[in-house]
């Protein structure tokens, strides 16, 4: 079953297919074809930076999905030094350092939160640890959250950040066991919903495990809020089949689980578990491309042709996708290719201001910017 996890650990055969000159590159006629953006590349030489996220000021926090290294880079002195390395971090697959956030109040609140798999008593867990910053550095870190089940090498989710509510939303995969995302007594393929302390919000559905939020998921990679709506969208990876895009609802079961299937004699089908009614995909893609971040443009500076719509990044091929919703903001009315990027697209994220930025497997973080 293809996973994110074997796709970054194969990064180097991808590009030899992928990396190729965007100007190079053939539209559906045959034609060359010249992407809209290009990127420009802000912090160059992180290892495997799949989560980072901005300071209001636009400092960048980025965490090292390996080493378990949170570090702070300053765009305008270009300075990059070590904030924390959380410890007992492992890496198998697509364990590791996974997600980052800063408390919605920072820096008055100056709390960062981290998503990491690691090893501890009782085994390997996916976990969630909030420290303080102090004058650059972390102190006080701790567990707020602790997974039930014992971290799959793959599956693992791991993209957290704060929703409008000012709750913490974070996405476990489901261990690599199907039938862990219908069991509503765990966190496993679940969405998440928290306090700043890891405790369950007001307003949680009120399943058995009061954190979720919704269920039924496999595993994802990206996560953001459609700045008009408040309406969370979720990218999520299929097996061999049924890679999607969702919407996600509160209380929602979004299907994934022990029934699921790609095919052979019966048609595909990997929204087919747990109770009814099952929210399906607002589009999926029969040939995976691993889906991974995803951020909405609002005034991101890339054209009135972009402004409005979401854009999100994939692992198979490094492209990033240009999404237009329809008018009442509750399905997908369009897709474009907007830049064939070559390495593994892992994270996007908006900075202040509203520019794009995406962090990708050839060690970078870059801004998008029109061609």
């Amino acid at each position: 079953m293809r996973t994110l996890g074997r796709i970054l650990a194969a990064a180097a055969v991808f590009c030899l297919i992928a990396c190729a000159p965007a100007s190079a590159r053939m539209n559906d006629a045959g034609h060359a074809r010249t992407d809209p953006f290009k990127a420009v590349p802000v912090v160059t030489g992180a290892d495997q930076p799949v989560t980072f996220t901005f300071t209001p000021s636009g400092n960048i926090f980025y965490g090292e999905k390996a080493t378990g290294q949170i570090r702070i880079f300053n765009p305008s002195s270009h300075a990059d030094h070590l904030f924390t390395t959380v410890p007992r971090v492992v890496s198998d697959g697509e364990q590791g350092l996974l997600g980052l956030a800063l408390d919605p109040h920072y820096p008055q609140q100056p709390f960062v939160f981290a998503y990491a798999t690691r090893n501890v008593s009782g085994g390997e867990k996916d976990q969630i640890l909030r420290m303080r910053n102090v004058n650059g550095h972390a102190q006080n870190m701790h567990v707020i959250f602790s997974s039930q089940t014992v971290s799959g090498h793959y599956h693992d989710g791991g993209h957290i950040l704060f929703g409008p509510d000012g709750f913490l939303y974070a996405l476990q995969g489901e261990a690599h066991h199907a039938a862990n995302a219908q069991d509503l007594s765990i966190s496993a393929g679940k969405i998440l919903r928290m306090t700043t302390t890891g405790g369950p919000a007001p307003g949680n559905p009120g399943f058995a495990d009061k954190l979720i939020w919704s269920y039924g998921h496999r595993n994802s990679f990206g996560m953001a809020f459609d700045p008009k709506t408040n309406r969370l969208w979720e990218t999520e990876n299929g097996p061999e089949c049924n890679d999607e895009i969702n919407l996600a609802v509160k209380g929602g079961n979004f299907g994934w689980g022990a029934n699921e299937n790609c095919g052979g004699t019966a048609p595909a089908d990997t929204n087919n578990s747990g109770p009814t009614p099952r929210h399906l995909p607002k589009t999926f893609y029969p040939s995976t491309i691993a889906p991974t971040g995803i951020v909405f443009c609002q005034r991101c500076g890339l054209g009135p042709g972009t402004n409005g719509r979401f854009l999100f990044g994939d692992c198979n091929t490094g492209h990033i996708h240009r999404v237009t919703l329809t008018a009442n903001r509750l399905n997908i009315a369009s897709q474009s290719l907007v830049l064939a990027n070559g390495d593994c697209v892992y994270s996007m994220q908006r900075g202040p201001g509203g520019g794009i930025y995406f962090s990708d497997s050839g060690g970078n973080i870059s801004k998008l910017v029109p061609r």
